[in-house]
């Protein structure tokens, strides 16, 4: 199929394939808190990545808005569900304009463009003999809109109290032929050891799909118990259940701008200058939701005859001071109140240097100052501050010379940081630009340029010692942009650079030229009254 496709021209564009990534679709009914931040926070860093790494980049992040809660929650507000979900999705894309997040587009499900790719979705695999309709016995959760089965119930008899209420529940409903597709799945984890990752995770997707029988997945809700959601093209009695409606969402927007990869093999019309962007490069997401990603969604992919991303990157959640964050006993991280008194750069930059991808992780308010004290403030900002200002006060600001001293360290710190960066390994990366940071401050420590400017036999050398702090500076600008861009872009304005650190390239040494001059500074990282907080 797709060779006679590449004959016809329909994937002409298919060299020119941006990276493309997403976040889960967070639920409507809700407000963002810290494990949104992260995730978001995860995959921008890995999209600015790839733009300094010269690629172009697409991603994609929104709401999953259908469902019993929205439909329930609307309710109990006297509201449409539409209302209802307008008023939550400014709220949720205010939120990530104050992360500072470079989306490309904001999915929302309840949108006339994912209705029309679920749809056809829902048609094809109707048509191709994917689905099939019975009678359910059993148990419910509308807190989770998921069934349960006896093997659901602890070892008391009852359930956990994630599922709410639980209720007995009797009803047709119409199911994909999930189960088909189990070995063929186990046989592409294992053939494919990057497609989940960490490894951990990894294992345990294989431990789950060699351990159990994979039951075929309920893919609707009749409408006599649910309106919202979006109705079976071929059973105007049912909605589509949430999951295999939000699941969609990551092919639904490249279908909609035009994308041939995900638009031609359900029926839907591609534009020859549509963005080529299916299949999705990562799909990041929390632990709590690796069966829909590692489990439905790729046999989901399989059953449409579109190709499978090719990575799911799997995040750990967060605790505050040990314990799970409950908002009944106040036991929380408000990101935007974080944002709010410390800027949005302390926040980025302390949510992947103090977790890696991958396990849990724990906040507390002592080592976010500590790490904002130490490594933002008296670190980067205390280099940066103090490196631009003795030039301007020992040389008007301008590079009197060039040199190479500190260039073998740069290099190496600069090929080590790189090299994380580009396979995602973010808090090895800042380590590897903190690197950096700490040679240049002890450069200052070793060379005492403040003692140099008092001999005038030392003018050359310390119009050299200036050229290798400032030069520094620019470098780290550059370095850092994925993470904290705010503070690189004042890094390159103090430096007298016009233009974006948003280049990789441009981390080498050299790139300032004797003459170049460089404004006064002026702090990045405030410092504060940490014993006031």
């Amino acid at each position: 199929m797709i060779a006679k496709r590449l004959a016809k021209g329909a994937y002409c564009a298919r060299m020119s394939k941006r990276f493309y990534l997403t976040t889960a679709i967070d639920y409507v009914n809700g407000e963002p808190h810290l494990g949104h931040a992260y995730e978001k926070v995860i995959t921008d860093i890995i999209a600015r990545t790839h733009r300094s790494l010269g690629q172009k980049v697409f991603y994609l992040t929104g709401l999953d808005e259908h469902g019993q809660k929205v439909q329930s929650a609307a309710k109990a507000e006297g509201k449409d569900p539409q209302v209802y979900c307008d008023e939550f999705a400014a709220i949720w894309e205010a939120f990530a304009g104050r992360l500072n997040l470079t989306h490309a587009d904001f999915v929302r499900t309840s949108s006339a463009r994912h209705k029309a790719f679920v749809q056809a979705v829902l048609q094809k695999l109707h048509e191709n003999g994917h689905f099939y309709q019975a009678e359910y016995l059993g148990f419910y959760s509308a807190r989770q809109e998921t069934f349960l089965t006896e093997k659901d119930r602890r070892e008391d008899g009852t359930f956990d109290p994630i599922y709410g209420d639980v209720t007995e529940l009797v009803e047709h409903n119409y199911y994909f032929k999930l189960s088909e597709h189990q070995q063929w799945l186990i046989d592409h984890v294992e053939t494919n050891p990057g497609f989940v990752q960490p490894e951990t995770r990894r294992n345990e997707v294989l431990g789950f799909l060699k351990n159990n029988t994979l039951e075929d997945l309920c893919i609707t809700r009749p409408k006599e118990r649910l309106e919202w959601g979006i109705p079976l093209p071929f059973d105007e009695d049912y909605v589509t259940y949430v999951w295999f409606d939000a699941l969609s969402n990551y092919a639904s927007i490249p279908a909609a701008l035009g994308d041939a990869a995900a638009a031609e093999p359900i029926g839907l019309d591609s534009r020859p200058d549509a963005p080529a962007l299916w299949p999705a490069d990562i799909h990041v997401i929390g632990k709590d939701i690796l069966k829909f990603h590692a489990v439905y969604w790729p046999i989901m992919l399989k059953a449409m005859e579109l190709p499978l991303p090719g990575q799911v990157l799997v995040h750990g959640w967060w605790q505050k001071d040990g314990q799970k964050m409950s908002k009944t006993t106040g036991n929380v991280v408000d990101p935007i109140a974080v944002i709010d008194e410390w800027g949005v750069d302390a926040f980025r930059y302390y949510v992947v240097r103090e977790l890696d991808i991958g396990p849990d992780g724990n906040w507390t308010d002592e080592s976010f100052q500590a790490r904002y004290s130490a490594e933002l403030a008296n670190g980067l900002g205390n280099l940066v501050n103090r490196s631009l200002s003795m030039l301007n006060r020992y040389r008007g600001g301008t590079l009197e010379a060039t040199s190479d001293e500190l260039a073998a360290d740069a290099e190496k710190w600069i090929a080590e940081a790189k090299g994380n960066y580009e396979s995602h390994q973010i808090q090895a990366a800042l380590v590897s630009v903190w690197g950096l940071v700490d040679r240049a401050n002890r450069y200052v420590e070793q060379t005492a340029p403040f003692k140099l400017a008092k001999q005038e036999d030392q003018a050359d050398q310390l119009n050299e010692v200036l050229y290798n702090l400032a030069e520094c500076c620019r470098i780290l600008a550059v370095l850092i942009w994925p993470v904290t861009p705010e503070t690189a872009e004042k890094i390159f304005e103090q430096v007298g650079i016009d233009g974006s650190p948003a280049d990789f390239a441009q981390a080498k040494w050299g790139g300032l030229a004797k003459g170049h001059t460089c404004n006064k500074p002026t702090p990045l990282f405030p410092r504060k009254d940490l014993e006031k907080k």
